[in-house]
Order: C-alpha cells, then structure tokens, then sequence
C-alpha cells in the first residue's frame, strides 16, 4: 500500500500518516487484496475549481474530486482482490471547502479531512452515489469508517 501525498499546506502534513491507516483499515474493512497506489493532493478553492470546471463541467470550487484509474466497469472485484500493485488513482481535497464545510456542519475540520479522504477513497474502489440505494451503501460505509476510528 502506498499513499503519494502532496500538500501546498506544509500545516497539514501529519495527514499523510493518518491517511495511510484510514487506508489501511477500510482496505482491511473490505477486503481488498491488491497492493493499492494513490495519490492525494490537498489543494486551494481556485485550484479545485479549475479542475471542476475542465473535467466536470461544473464552474465551482468543490471540496473533493477523485480521478480513478481503474477503469473496468464489471471488474472491479477481480482487480482489488487480486494480488499486485494497482493504481487506483488521484484524490483531490479542497482545503478551503473542507475548512467552510467543517464550520457550517458543526464538527472539527479533522473530521472533514478524514470524512472527505475516505469519500474519495471509495469513489476509487468503486463506489458511487448517483443512485439513491448507492448513496445509501456508500454513506453508511464512510459513517462506519469514520465511527470504527473514533472520528
């Protein structure tokens, strides 16, 4: 498992370390076999906003966009439970969003770097909330993640 993490803000460089073990414990959690490789960023709302607009066609800042890639539609299982290195692609966090977002829901930015962090990891490992029953898969499994390790 390898975690690349780039930061333009040196104040948040001990995420690198918790990063690695909420990857490690829902890797665990979901019984992923392969070797994963990914790639964070914390980045500004002008950043951000940037890649939203090119990629996604939205013209706003966003608080976390995730670029998979694995790309095998059906075979999503058979890659994470095989064994090897898979690079499973980038991460994105708004550092700007996370800190608006942290006030307005009321809770600490840690739990938003960490709630954000593993939304982007399980769009990685296939997850997705476009439909309401996946929004409702995926959401309860961050909730749990985040609850297991006491955040």
């Amino acid at each position: 498992m390898e975690l690349d993490f780039n930061s333009k803000f040196p104040e948040f460089d001990q995420y690198e370390e918790h990063y690695l073990d909420l990857m490690a414990f829902t890797l665990k959690r979901l019984d992923i076999k392969c070797d994963p490789i990914v790639s964070v960023s914390f980045v500004d709302n002008k950043y951000i906003h940037k890649i939203n607009k090119k990629y996604r066609g939205i013209d706003r800042p966003t608080d976390v966009i995730s670029f998979a890639f694995v790309d095998a539609e059906g075979n999503y299982d058979k890659i994470l439970s095989s064994p090897g290195v898979v690079v499973l692609g980038d991460i994105y966090i708004s550092i700007d969003k996370a800190k608006e977002q942290a006030e307005e829901y009321g809770h600490s930015l840690h739990r938003e770097l960490s709630f954000l962090f593993i939304h982007g990891l399980l769009h990685l490992l296939g997850f997705d909330h476009m439909k309401e029953e996946d929004e409702k898969i995926m959401f309860s499994l961050q909730d749990e993640i985040l609850s297991a390790k006491g955040i």
